[in-house]
């Protein structure tokens, strides 16, 4: 009887995004299953793909299926429903959403090879007594005595010992040589750590939590900086480990990861997988194969762990749930919050969403009861919340104080001198964001994008942080050749500079993207302040959420109003959740801590609200704003982008999706623009913007699958729709 696989084959194009049938060889019928990756012909090509059906006939003639490349399914049936819900939801194709849930080594995508790590281990054949009874060497003696219990031991300790009496223990028969895979990522063995006692706004929330195992409730734990957040997951999941069930956990930086993966194999020594970008390739397949076969019960990790395939899942917790991180900026763009909805809705257990500083449509559904609401209101060990104050940078710069006020530099002179830490949050990375000539005027600018070049010293490379250029730069202007150049604005990469010669006995630290681009720098950054061989950790936005370092008593931040000038609805919330958790940093311990916020708008409501540690005033502040000009969570949005290398053809492009959408949709939804985008050049590509305001609008999801397809028909143009919250 013949037999055919339905295959979505791996080619990135909107127009194939569909399956082709295909003959399975007798020879292969065994071992094709849904889910596994196959080899196939596609045309003049052979590509990969994975099997979605099995038919018993089919109506076409096909081609015979080349090869199937895993023994087991690498999509399980939940997974596989789940990419074709995030193709629906995202507009994206089927094949980049299956393409995101796997790591590297398991993507549909011909000539990616990783291979598993195996170690050859030594076994006795005979009890270790026996086996010393009947040698005489003691050479041979010492490599039989490294062996414990007659458990196996790595050939490689035994050969340090010495390599020749191995050998010839082999000859006897007395040892034999076994071969073991290995994971190439190893958590260090940690000291056990015994549960913390909660106070009651603690114990409330874990009891709610537990006695929603079963449904699928998503619970809001709103708890100030440093109020216990991870003592109650931790809690948490230990129930759920006494039911037999798994637990999947997101963090929204890699720089969270190493503190919150230590806490956690504390407690939970042996059991846990880690999924981030901090890790190979190899080691993100080792992980993944774990999940897999079962061998972990706790899965930490960034924005993608979402798709990691845990069964019998009894709780989902997604720590700083306001994190930007947790959105994919590029296809499919999904939100991990919604993509773990989802995995909530099918495993029928609780979603728990962290945050001392919420988003407000999350905030919102907690305050309508859609989300069951878990207040924290005091800190953890009875600390108290930073003093914050702050400090007019007008002022400053009249007096030559443009970078550190004199207040700031008065409180790190004073923490220095006491042995306690600070940290130095600056939102924007480099030496130098602009590079002049004096003499003619020239702008080092990228020829690729809008926008001015970005100085590194430590490379000498002027960089464009949006397309990747890079250019080298002497002392000299490109332009009239003369040494003018004057290098302004603000980065981590001077600001440390700058430290180091205002404070030359401290020990200095700068943790950035720059900074910690080689693998395990984001690790032994926070390990090493943590251990004190630091005084002054400074950094990017990285440094500001969900770091405990008990012997930081001081956060000084500068341009804290530098992000409120960005044009985009979100950069008040933005504002306030980085200063608000940037500030949480401070005083984690028994000694108070303090906070300097450096601004040109000392009088901004924002700024006072963090002063005040007021997240409610904030959000009744910023909730009449968005009412009254139509934003989330009042109503939806949608952008479209239209983008093209020929300006022309994007602008032309954007106009008609306006008239065709208008004539679509709802007359109560709101269609903005087309405009062009903040960034309107990005790589020589024209960026022009749509956005849609609507509230409910059942024409929306086919208009858009409709222009997508209309626009697909001009090869010049690309179409990029992003769903807002």
């Amino acid at each position: 009887m013949n037999m055919y696989a339905e295959i979505l084959v791996e080619i990135k194009s909107k127009h194939t995004d569909k399956t082709f049938t295909y003959h399975i060889p007798e020879y292969l019928v065994s071992d094709v299953l849904i889910g596994k990756r196959v080899v196939v012909p596609f045309g003049r090509q052979t590509l990969e793909g994975y099997v979605l059906n099995i038919l018993d006939h089919s109506d076409i003639d096909t081609k015979d299926l080349i090869e199937v490349l895993d023994e087991e399914p690498v999509l399980n049936e939940e997974m596989l429903d789940l990419g074709r819900e995030m193709s629906r939801l995202t507009l994206s194709s089927l094949s980049a959403c299956y393409g995101a849930m796997l790591p590297k080594a398991l993507k549909a995508k011909h000539g990616t090879q990783i291979n598993k790590k195996y170690i050859t281990f030594l076994k006795l054949t005979k009890s270790k007594e026996d086996i010393l009874d009947n040698v005489s060497s003691s050479s041979q003696k010492d490599v039989i005595n490294l062996f414990e219990d007659n458990l196996p031991l790595k050939k490689t300790i035994a050969n340090k010992v010495s390599a020749s009496s191995v050998k010839t223990l082999l000859k006897k028969g007395y040892l034999i040589e076994v071969e073991e895979e290995e994971y190439r990522y190893q958590l260090k063995k940690e000291e056990q750590e015994e549960e913390k006692i909660l106070n009651p706004e603690q114990q409330e929330a874990v009891d709610a939590i537990v006695s929603s195992f079963e449904s699928s409730n998503t619970f809001l734990l709103h708890g100030v900086t440093g109020s216990g957040k991870t003592e109650v997951y931790l809690q948490v999941i230990k129930k759920v480990l006494e039911q037999e069930k798994t637990a999947l956990v997101l963090v929204p930086e890699i720089s969270l990861t190493p503190q919150l993966v230590a806490r956690f194999n504390k407690r939970f020594p042996g059991i846990i997988a880690v999924l981030h970008s901090g890790l190979s390739d190899a080691e993100r397949y080792d992980e993944w194969r774990k999940i897999l076969k079962g061998e972990a019960s706790i899965v930490i990790g960034a924005r993608s762990a979402v798709f990691s395939p845990l069964k019998n899942i009894g709780v989902i917790i997604i720590d700083e749930e306001h994190s930007e991180s947790y959105k994919q900026e590029n296809n499919p763009r999904y939100h991990a919050t919604l993509m773990a909805k989802i995995r909530s809705n099918t495993h029928h257990c609780p979603l728990v969403l962290g945050s001392a500083t919420p988003t407000l449509s999350t905030m919102a559904r907690a305050l309508k009861k859609r989300y069951i609401y878990l207040p924290l209101t005091k800190r953890a060990n009875d600390a108290i919340l930073p003093n914050i104050e702050i400090v007019d940078m007008a002022e400053e710069v009249k007096n030559r104080h443009p970078i550190l006020s004199r207040e700031l530099e008065c409180k790190i002179i004073e923490k220095l001198n006491k042995n306690e830490q600070v940290m130095l949050l600056l939102n924007r990375r480099g030496h130098s964001t602009t590079i002049t000539c004096s003499s003619c005027g020239f702008t080092y600018r990228c020829p690729h994008c809008d926008i001015t070049l970005t100085y590194h010293k430590s490379s000498k490379n002027l960089r464009c942080h949006y397309c990747g250029y890079t250019k080298y730069i002497d002392e000299y202007c490109p332009k009239c050749h003369e040494k003018a150049l004057n290098y302004y604005g603000l980065g981590t990469e001077k600001l440390e500079e700058f430290i180091e010669n205002a404070f030359p006995r401290a020990r200095v630290i700068r943790m950035d993207a720059d900074a910690t681009t080689r693998k395990g720098m984001y690790e032994k950054i926070t390990t090493d302040f943590y251990e004190h061989k630091y005084d002054i950790l400074l950094g990017t936005q990285m440094i500001s959420k969900g770091l405990d370092f008990p012997n930081v008593t001081l956060v000084g931040i500068l341009n804290a109003d530098a992000s409120l000038n960005i044009p985009d609805y979100r950069s008040n919330e933005r504002t306030y959740a980085l200063l608000s958790q940037a500030s949480g940093r401070a005083g984690r311990n028994k000694t108070p801590g303090e906070v300097i916020l450096q601004t040109f708008y000392p009088d901004n409501f924002i700024l006072k609200c963090v002063k005040e540690n007021d997240y409610m005033k904030f959000f009744k502040y910023e909730m009449n704003i968005r009412k009254t000009l139509k934003y989330p969570p009042f109503y939806f949005l949608t952008i479209l982008k239209i983008k093209s290398k020929d300006y022309k053809e994007a602008s032309n492009e954007a106009k008609k999706a306006k008239e065709f959408l208008e004539s679509k949709l709802d007359k109560t939804s709101i269609i903005l623009g087309p405009a062009t985008a903040s960034m309107f050049v990005v790589n020589n590509v024209y960026h022009f913007e749509l956005l849609i305001k609507y509230r409910f609008d059942e024409n929306l999801i086919p208009t858009l699958k409709e222009l997508d397809e209309l626009i697909l028909l001009n090869s010049k143009v690309q179409l990029d729709i992003d769903f807002l919250d």
